[in-house]
């Protein structure tokens, strides 16, 4: 085990810990509600960046910073600020259109894991692939800007899309990762109570983060 594993570890345990001890859990739900923007940012740019920087361990079999890491953990938390609206936009509307009788629900005790479900599923395939190519636009430009803002205005986007993998955005990252894992994943999210579902949504970023990072990084390894 090298030094960043343990390093890494123990960052991931300390969020653990505050999301398990009482005081902390209690603090976070409370300014999660007062501050659901500046808590789905916090949230997204600590665990998604952690997911990124491992997604470039597995594939480089080594801890590396990419160039900009400060402007990608702020894109991340931007993010995350913008999914607490589109989780309520998403919830509401489902929710509208199953009273309408547009998508069935069975009665009974699978209601709740239905509505989960079609929360989950037209939520993704709505609004995830355009999460996902927006994410990978802005990382291309910091790629080819070095990491650095001053020169991301001398980048054509031609650049950026002829660099992007489009094959495995859209078939990994969107053609298998939406059905396989993020509707599933999700479908447990929006089982949960309300109050609860802020805290899972940002261990996923964990893995959103893992995943983007290692559908990106596997083409340069």
């Amino acid at each position: 085990m090298k030094t960043g594993d343990l390093l890494w570890a123990l960052s991931l345990g300390a969020v653990a810990l505050l999301l398990v001890v009482p005081v902390t859990h209690d603090f976070i739900m409370i300014s999660t509600k007062n501050h659901p923007y500046i808590m789905g940012f916090i949230k997204f740019a600590i665990l998604a960046t952690m997911g990124e920087l491992l997604a470039i361990r597995i594939v480089s079999k080594d801890w590396k910073l990419p160039p900009g890491m400060e402007y990608r953990a702020a894109i991340w938390g931007l993010i995350g600020a913008g999914i607490v609206i589109v989780f309520g936009v998403f919830t509401t509307g489902v929710e509208s259109i199953i009273k309408q009788g547009l998508v069935p629900v069975p009665s009974g005790a699978l209601a709740g894991v239905v509505t989960a479900f079609w929360i989950s599923a037209i939520n993704n395939i709505a609004f995830a692939p355009t999460l996902f190519l927006m994410h990978r636009i802005t990382d291309t430009y910091l790629d080819l800007a070095d990491g650095k803002l001053g020169k991301i205005g001398s980048i054509r986007f031609a650049q950026v899309a002829q660099t992007i993998d489009w094959n495995g955005l859209v078939s990994f990252v969107m053609v298998r990762t939406i059905p396989f894992f993020w509707i599933p994943a999700h479908t447990i999210t929006f089982s949960l109570p309300p109050e609860y579902r802020v805290l899972f949504a940002a261990s996923l970023s964990l893995a959103l983060g893992c995943i983007l990072g290692f559908a990106k990084s596997r083409k340069y390894h």
